[in-house]
């Protein structure tokens, strides 16, 4: 069996994982099963750069909020702002200040500028897209930007019959945004203002907008460009979205939480089908966002389990969607040791190899009925590859030991 396990080994290359797959995925997933270290995000950046030179991918999507992402998408495609205004504004969660996420953007837009001032043609620019909802642990943003923005674009272009309300009542119904950002909402639903009479006359206009934009789509896609067409559509679903995920803040039943991580995760997988449409991707994010089977975790010690993104989206392209888990074997400077031998880290950090790719199936095959046991780790921020869920990857990328960042 040592020997199967070797055999599928292969070096960290682009082209090592395309050849696990039958044919080029619109979105190439690569998983990580922990947040913050930048020796994975500096792996995710070389095989962004190999699928870019060697496979005609112009984009990359990470796991962070979607509205702060237009922020860099415009820095790297039309130089908006400096690198550290972009830093700083466009990416969320804290991980803006990662150098490997700076280094990041940093190649995107030297890459989109030629020798020449026109830099290179818009078809072969590379683009960047947040693919969260904005949200934070601690709180989900307002509705305000994705709303207005959303009536601004269409009150410039509709006649103003047909919009169902005024931003003044927009305004006036969203009142103060501290009462949608409120940090003790998240524990506390009666401090959510989720499921007020304000909150619901709200989703009824976002829904009407939303629609009002999709049967004008014929006008707008001639009178403005593609681009803010698609940031109309990217306001429309966050507005949506945010505002489903503030009703159920405000929800006391037992379900709460299962929804809360639900509705996130349904956001992401509109986002990303939204990014497929425009071309082959990469999309890079935590594993259990990624991931084809069901996500689970504990929360307060109550189980969830929820579809991610990954098995939405998979689930609608189908050959379409690739899925490459990424597993450690140390994070030492977490208390993360060496995985025990009978779990599928420890078979893989048996290999000499210091990463490599695996053929996930081929591994699952090799295995037969011995199957691995969980990885328990001692740090609760790093996910064990669940090996109830080997046979759903496409490929593992395996790190063997992970540095001190």
């Amino acid at each position: 069996m040592a020997t199967d396990i070797k055999d599928t080994a292969r070096a960290v290359e682009a082209a090592a994982v395309m050849r696990l797959l039958p044919h080029r995925p619109r979105l190439l997933a690569l998983g990580e099963p922990t947040h913050g270290e930048d020796a994975l995000l500096d792996l995710r950046n070389e095989l962004f750069r190999q699928l870019v030179e060697q496979e005609g991918y112009r984009t990359i999507a990470i796991e962070s909020d979607c509205l702060m992402g237009l922020v860099v998408d415009d820095y790297v495609t039309s130089g908006t702002g400096t690198l550290d205004e972009v830093m700083e504004q466009g990416i969320s969660h804290g991980w803006g200040t990662s150098a490997a996420n700076r280094e990041l953007v940093r190649w995107m837009r030297a890459y989109n500028v030629r020798a020449d001032d026109d830099g290179r043609p818009a078809s072969e620019r590379l683009r960047f897209a947040g693919f969260d909802g904005p949200l934070e642990i601690t709180h989900a943003a307002s509705p305000r930007q994705a709303l207005t923005a959303l009536h601004g674009y269409l009150a410039a272009r509709v006649d103003a019959n047909l919009l169902p309300c005024t931003a003044d009542t927009i305004d006036r119904l969203l009142g103060t945004d501290d009462r949608w950002t409120d940090p003790a909402a998240m524990m506390d639903p009666s401090r959510s203002t989720g499921q007020s009479a304000e909150a619901g006359q709200l989703r009824l206009l976002a829904d009407d907008l939303v629609a009002l934009l999709d049967a004008q789509t014929p006008q707008l896609i001639t009178e403005t460009s593609r681009d803010d067409w698609d940031r109309a559509r990217l306001y429309g679903r966050t507005a949506l979205g945010l505002l489903r995920y503030h009703y159920w803040m405000a929800d006391t039943s037992p379900a709460r939480m299962t929804r809360l991580v639900g509705v996130r995760d349904q956001m992401m997988a509109h986002n990303l089908l939204a990014v497929a449409a425009r071309g082959p991707a990469l999309v890079h994010a935590h594993n259990s966002h990624l991931q084809r089977g069901k996500s689970t975790m504990r929360m307060g010690g109550m189980p969830l389990e929820w579809w991610g993104a990954g098995a939405l989206v998979s689930s609608r392209l189908g050959g379409g969607y690739a899925f490459v888990a990424t597993a450690l074997g140390t994070i030492r400077h977490q208390g993360v040791d060496t995985p025990p031998p009978d779990t599928v880290e420890g078979l893989l950090y048996a290999l000499p190899e210091e990463r490599c790719v695996i053929d996930a199936p081929r591994l699952a095959t090799a295995l037969g009925d011995t199957r691995p046991v969980p990885r328990v780790s001692p740090w609760f921020g790093y996910a064990p590859l669940d090996p109830a869920h080997l046979a759903d990857s496409d490929g593992i990328v395996f790190v063997r030991d992970v540095p001190l960042s």
